[in-house]
Order: structure tokens, then C-alpha cells, then sequence
């Protein structure tokens, strides 16, 4: 009887600790799952980072609002919107930067120089001891490092460009100087393509040549206005804008204006065929009597070249 009874009391023992097992190799198969589950996971968020690293980005258009360029590196009316940030191993940094009429940048430089895309408008720029240049719409201009120099809008039109530096290692792109003085601003602009010490009072530009003698300040409006700003804008190519200044023209039945936007016109890319097909369209809607005058004048145009 004591025999079974120890019997008894061994065999429970037996079982408990079998139990015992059971849930210890149950909770170490649970911990090794979970370690796995954790690691497959922490591996898929590393490998979607990677890929998220290495995806096209878009920013679009008016995402990141403009802001009032500091007053202590400029002059006049200014506005940068930030277009991207040097992300590394990449250095450039852009923005678009627009200014008002008269205004323009402090004398700066760049340690690793600094491009400029002119995108809209006429503006200025001068390298210290040059010219003034005058840039507009479409040109490129590119400031080697360490050039102390300005850049802004013309006196009359104002004028945006992208601005593009590269910033060293620890972050810096520009070194700010001194402002730019009203005397400076209005110093005579270079000609287009004239030798580095010229300036472009000796080659008048087309008003002025016209007009200026007379109207200085028409012709100047002229000039820097309606061809140095809205016959740059991008919103209509400059193919499109002689069409309807010739269309507008022959309505008001202007031929001595139109003598000159005949020629632009070709200039332009218009053909001779195309303006004469848009007097003939314009018979119907300006009248006989303009469209007969717009014709003679084109003649003459076109049998002078």
C-alpha cells in the first residue's frame, strides 16, 4: 500500500514537471517567432526606406509659398519662392526669385559660384569693376565663385529668374556684402555682345533710335516695357504675339506702325503667306478700307527684303 502510494505521488511528479517542459519549449518557440516576425518587419521598413530614397519626387506647382527676400540683401520688392534643397551627396540648392521694377540683390558671392535662369522679364547684372549687363527672358548666366557681384530687375520692368548655387560642406552658399547704391543701379548697361569696358549708350536700342531724341522716356518705356517685358512673357510665343499685334494694328488701320510689326512679324517666324491670309480674314471683320491699306503696306515690306 505505501508502495502505491509513493507510486502515485512519483507519477504526479512526473507529470507536472512533463507540463513544465511542455510550456517552457511553447514559450521559446512563441519568442523565436516573435524575433522573426519582428526582424522580417524591421527589414521590410528598411528595404520600403531604401526604395522610398531612391523614388522620383514631386513638388508641385505653388506647394511651397513664397516669401519677402530679407531686407537686409536686398533693395525694393523682392519675393523667393524656394523651389529644392541640397539633399545629400547632392549640392545645389534652387529658388525662384522675382523683382520688382527697381529692385536687386546687396553685392554677394558664391564659394562655389551660382547660375542664373531668367525666366521672365529684363533685369541687370554686374561683376565688380564691369559694365552693367542687361539679361532677359531665356538667358543664362553663370557667376564664378568667390565673383563679388549683384543682380535685379530693370528701372522699368520687372524680371524673374531661378537662381541655382551649390553650398560647401558646412552649409554655406553666399557671402553678403554691401547694398547696391541708386548711382551704381543706374550706371549705362553694356550692349549685347559689345568688348568688356563698352557700354550701350553708342548702340541705342530700336525707340530709341526712333523716338528717343524727342521722347526719351517714351522710347525708354518703350523699350523696357512693352519689349523687355510683355513681348518676353512665356505666356504666348512671340509668334503668336506679331499675329495679334498685326491683327490689331490693321483693325485700327495703323500703317506706319505696321511697316515695323511686318518685319518683326518675319522675324518671328511669320510667313508672307500667313500674313497676308490674316489681312484677307481681317477684311471681314475691320473692313475693306483697312484691309486694302495693310495689303500695301506689306508689299513694300516684303519687296524690300
Amino acid at each position: 500500500m505505501m508502495y502505491a502510494k509513493q507510486l502515485l505521488i512519483l507519477s504526479a511528479s512526473v507529470l507536472t514537471l512533463c507540463q513544465v517542459c511542455a510550456t517552457v519549449i511553447a514559450l521559446s518557440l512563441f519568442v523565436s517567432a516573435f524575433a522573426q516576425a519582428n526582424q522580417a518587419g524591421a527589414g521590410a521598413a528598411t528595404s520600403a526606406s531604401a526604395q522610398d530614397s531612391q523614388a522620383i519626387k514631386i513638388t508641385r506647382s505653388g506647394s511651397q509659398p513664397s516669401r519677402p527676400a530679407p531686407a537686409e540683401n536686398f533693395t525694393g520688392r523682392v519675393r523667393v519662392e524656394p523651389l529644392f534643397q541640397a539633399d545629400a551627396p547632392a549640392r545645389a540648392n534652387g529658388a525662384r526669385v522675382t523683382f520688382e521694377p527697381g529692385a536687386r540683390t546687396a553685392w554677394h558671392s558664391h564659394p562655389l559660384g551660382q547660375i542664373l535662369i531668367v525666366t521672365a522679364g529684363t533685369g541687370r547684372v554686374q561683376r565688380w569693376g564691369d559694365a552693367v549687363e542687361e539679361i532677359r527672358q531665356g538667358d543664362v548666366v553663370w557667376t564664378p565663385p568667390g565673383q563679388k557681384h549683384w543682380h535685379g530687375a530693370s528701372a522699368n520692368a520687372a524680371m524673374t529668374h531661378i537662381a541655382i548655387t551649390e553650398q560647401q560642406s558646412d552649409g554655406k552658399r553666399v557671402e553678403w556684402m554691401e547694398k547696391v547704391s541708386d548711382e551704381q543701379y543706374r550706371a549705362p548697361t553694356r550692349a549685347q555682345g559689345a568688348p568688356a569696358g563698352s557700354v550701350s549708350g553708342a548702340q541705342p536700342r530700336p525707340s530709341q533710335r526712333a523716338i528717343g531724341d524727342f521722347s526719351p522716356k517714351l522710347a525708354q518705356l518703350t523699350d523696357d516695357v512693352l519689349y523687355g517685358d510683355v513681348w518676353e512673357r512665356p505666356q504666348l510665343s512671340k509668334r503668336d504675339r506679331s499675329l495679334a499685334t498685326v491683327a490689331a494694328l490693321i483693325a485700327l488701320n495703323r500703317p506706319d506702325q505696321l511697316r515695323s510689326h511686318f518685319a518683326r512679324a518675319r522675324t518671328n517666324g511669320v510667313t508672307e503667306e500667313e500674313l497676308i491670309e490674316t489681312i484677307t480674314h481681317m477684311a471681314f471683320y475691320a473692313g475693306w478700307p483697312n484691309a486694302v491699306s495693310a495689303i500695301a503696306v506689306a508689299r513694300e515690306v516684303f519687296e524690300k527684303k
